[in-house]
């Protein structure tokens, strides 16, 4: 993350914010299930056979498809696209969420909504990627925290003091995602999605105002 511009900085803590946004209403609407965070799900896959649960195998493992199937196709995206990669893997995952909610509203394959919202988040996770690689993951913070941990050592064994901030505002967006995000479901149930498509929509817009290089 040290290599990345501010602006970069600032756009991964509202996409992380929207994350764990999403996430939460995820979890909530599929009673303990993620669309996001994949080691959660699997988890759950290997507890539901151990509980005699194949339809929760199915429905986490689903989801893992899911997921997965949005980071292929949101790198093909990119691939594609000859310029401002960026933002056309933001408008992908925007529509994606849009697409979700709709499902929802009309009452038309609501099953689909759920394995969409793990489709988007996949995706998402290509926001950030150069010379082939995440350089910043959006939607789980397992990495992030053990990061954030090795430069709070290095600020305590003499080294940047500041280094470990950057890590800590990313953790802090998606907890902060996922509290509000638990509370729009209880309110709105997944017409709380809209908050998250509004989101996007915002940074959609700075990122097109952005002058920060993308590297491929």
């Amino acid at each position: 993350m040290h290599s990345h511009h501010r602006n970069e900085i600032i756009m991964a803590g509202a996409l992380s914010l929207a994350a764990g946004f999403v996430d939460a209403v995820g979890f909530i609407h599929l009673g303990g299930y993620f669309v996001s965070f994949m080691s959660g799900n699997s988890t759950r896959a290997g507890a539901a056979l151990a509980e005699g649960n194949p339809l929760g195998f199915m429905l986490a493992m689903g989801l893992v498809a899911a997921f997965t199937a949005g980071v292929i196709s949101a790198s093909i995206l990119r691939r594609l696209v000859p310029f401002r990669k960026r933002m056309w893997v933001l408008l992908y995952v925007t529509a994606a969420l849009g697409l979700a909610v709709v499902l929802f509203d009309l009452n038309v394959a609501v099953w689909l909504a759920p394995p969409v919202m793990a489709l988007a988040m996949g995706a998402l996770n290509v926001i950030f990627e150069r010379d082939g690689e995440v350089s910043i993951g959006l939607t789980y913070m397992t990495g992030t925290l053990v990061k954030m941990g090795q430069q709070m050592a290095a600020a305590l064994t003499g080294g940047n003091r500041l280094g470990w901030v950057r890590y800590l505002f990313l953790w802090l967006s998606l907890t902060l995602g996922s509290i509000v995000g638990g509370f729009a479901y209880f309110a709105l149930n997944l017409n709380a999605l809209w908050v998250s498509v509004g989101i996007f929509v915002v940074v959609l817009a700075f990122n097109a105002r952005s002058r920060v290089p993308e590297n491929a």
